[in-house]
């Protein structure tokens, strides 16, 4: 089952973040600080938002200070972090196993099916294939990232003759 931003929200609060959707200026889209994520009100899609909650999250569980000056290496990296951990989170491999399961055919349908933007799946999979290369194994499947597929392995059993 994929998360909905809703349960994003919640395990917000089980974990004592406070989540505030405000007005900011159109290129933030939200912001981390002290346990209080801000998400931009003038983000009309739900599902972006889910997006950039995912991501301000990882930063609560990954991050420290003021990283706001990405001219940084040291914030940049955090930044990484954050985001990987939302990939992880909202775009995890076996959720695209399930997708296949479930006759997912493209990317545009793989979005929907996750609930997440377009964009962000892109990111999540050239994220993938920084780590593990063009394809990775999971539980007797391959996802291979470009172009985006599942392979489903056979068990060959041999038989004595």
């Amino acid at each position: 089952m994929t998360l909905t931003y809703e349960q994003l929200v919640h395990e917000a609060f089980i974990n004592q973040v406070s989540v505030y959707e405000e007005i900011m200026i159109p290129r933030i889209k939200g912001l981390y600080s002290d346990n209080i994520i801000w998400i931009n009100k003038t983000i009309f899609s739900i599902t972006e938002k889910k997006c950039v909650l995912g991501e301000e999250l990882g930063h609560h569980y990954t991050s420290s200070g003021d990283i706001l000056d990405q001219n940084s290496i040291i914030n940049r990296k955090q930044e990484l972090r954050a985001r990987t951990w939302a990939y992880n989170k909202l775009v995890p491999l076996e959720m695209i196993i399930i997708a296949h399961k479930n006759n997912v055919t493209n990317k545009y349908e793989l979005a929907d099916f996750l609930n997440v933007t377009e964009e962000f799946l892109n990111d999540a999979v050239q994220w993938y294939i920084s780590k593990y290369g063009l394809s990775a194994s999971v539980e007797g499947y391959t996802i291979c990232f470009e172009p985006l597929g599942v392979l489903e392995m056979f068990d060959f059993i041999e038989r004595a003759i």
